[in-house]
C-alpha cells in the first residue's frame, strides 16, 4: 500500500457509502483525514452530524487521526471555512477528495427547475467551490517556495461518461465534472497539483434508489461492495503518481478502465461547403440509426441496474 504518512485528506461526502470507504483507506495508508459531511438526506434535505462522527470513531479505532467538519460544500464561503479549517487544524492540506452529492431523479419532460438546480449545485459547484480554495493554498505555497505534491480526486459517474435515462440533471452534473478535471489538471499541474477523477459503480444510497437493490452474493467476491471503489483513489494520492494527472477512471469490482474522452472520430470531408441535403444522406449511410450508445449498455449491465422508468 502506498505511504500516506503525514500527509492530510479532506474528504467531502465521507459519512456513508463510497466516502466513507475513501476516508478509511486514506487512513489505513497513514492520511490524517478531515470527514466532511453535511448529513442531509439523498435529496440534499436536512443535516445530521452523526455520519461524520461515526466516520471519525472508525478512524480513531483503527489508530488513525480524523476530524469531523459539516460545512456544505455548495457554499462557496463553507468550502473556504472547511479548507482553512483544515489548514488550521493540521498545518496543511495535501489531498482534496470531492465526493458529496445528492440525487433528484426525474425524466427530463417532468423535470422541475429547483430539481436541476439542487444537483448541479452540490455536485458542479460542490466539486469547484472547495477545489477553488484548495488550489489558491497550493499556489500560495509553490510560490513562496514549498515543494507541493498535491491531489485533487473528484467523482463522476457513468451516468456522466455513458449517460442514462431519468438522470439528465444528475449526468449533466457528473459530465461537467469531468471537463472540470480536465482544465483544472492543466492549470494546477504547474503548482505540483495533479487532478483526476473516477465513475465509480457500487451498492449506495444512490444506487439503491436509481436503479433497486443490488443484493451482494452469498459467497465469493462483492463486485458493488463500495470498498472496491477506493484502491484507484489511494494509488492516485501517492507521491509516485506525479505524473498521472487528467484522467478519469471508471470502476467496478475488479475493475480499473482509464477511460478515452472525446477523440476524432467518423469523418465527413468535402472540398467545398456541403449541401444540406448530400450531408443528410451521408449521415444516414455511415451512421447507425437509433442505437444506443454501447458504452452506456455495458455500463449498466455491469452495474445489475436499468434505466430509469418515467416518473
Amino acid at each position: 500500500m502506498p505511504k500516506l504518512d503525514g500527509k492530510v485528506a479532506v474528504v467531502t461526502g465521507a459519512g456513508r457509502g463510497i466516502g466513507r470507504e475513501h476516508a478509511l483507506a486514506l487512513a489505513r495508508a497513514g492520511a490524517k483525514i478531515v470527514v466532511n459531511d453535511l448529513g442531509a438526506s439523498l435529496a440534499g434535505e436536512g443535516a445530521d452530524a452523526g455520519p461524520a462522527h461515526d466516520v471519525v470513531r472508525e478512524i480513531e479505532a483503527l489508530g488513525g487521526e480524523a476530524v469531523a467538519n459539516g460545512e456544505n460544500v455548495a457554499d462557496f464561503a463553507g468550502a473556504k471555512r472547511l479548507i482553512d479549517g483544515t489548514v488550521a487544524a493540521f498545518g496543511r492540506l495535501d489531498i482534496l477528495v470531492n465526493n458529496a452529492g445528492i440525487l433528484r431523479d426525474r425524466m427530463l419532460v417532468n423535470m422541475e427547475e429547483h430539481e436541476w438546480d439542487a444537483v448541479i449545485d452540490v455536485h458542479l459547484k460542490g466539486h469547484f467551490a472547495p477545489t477553488r480554495h484548495a488550489a489558491a493554498h497550493w499556489r500560495e505555497r509553490s510560490k513562496a517556495g514549498d515543494h507541493v505534491s498535491a491531489r485533487v480526486i473528484n467523482t463522476s459517474s457513468p451516468s456522466g461518461v455513458f449517460g442514462n435515462v431519468g438522470q439528465v440533471n444528475y449526468g449533466a452534473a457528473k459530465a461537467g465534472i469531468v471537463g472540470f478535471t480536465l482544465i483544472a489538471a492543466q492549470e494546477l499541474q504547474r503548482y505540483g497539483v495533479t487532478v483526476n477523477a473516477i465513475a465509480p459503480n457500487a451498492r449506495t444510497r444512490m444506487t439503491e434508489a436509481a436503479f433497486g437493490e443490488i443484493p451482494p452474493p452469498e459467497e465469493g467476491f462483492d463486485p458493488a461492495d463500495p470498498a472496491n471503489n477506493s484502491p484507484i483513489v489511494v494509488a492516485l494520492c501517492a507521491d509516485e503518481a506525479q505524473d498521472i494527472t487528467g484522467q478519469v477512471f471508471f470502476v467496478y469490482g475488479g475493475v480499473v478502465n482509464m477511460l478515452s474522452g472525446w477523440e476524432a472520430g467518423e469523418l465527413f470531408a468535402s472540398d467545398e461547403r456541403w449541401d444540406p441535403d448530400a450531408l443528410l444522406q451521408e449521415l444516414r449511410d455511415r451512421l447507425p440509426s437509433g442505437a444506443a450508445p454501447p458504452g452506456m449498455l455495458a455500463s449498466m449491465h455491469q452495474a445489475g441496474g436499468q434505466s430509469m422508468r418515467e416518473r
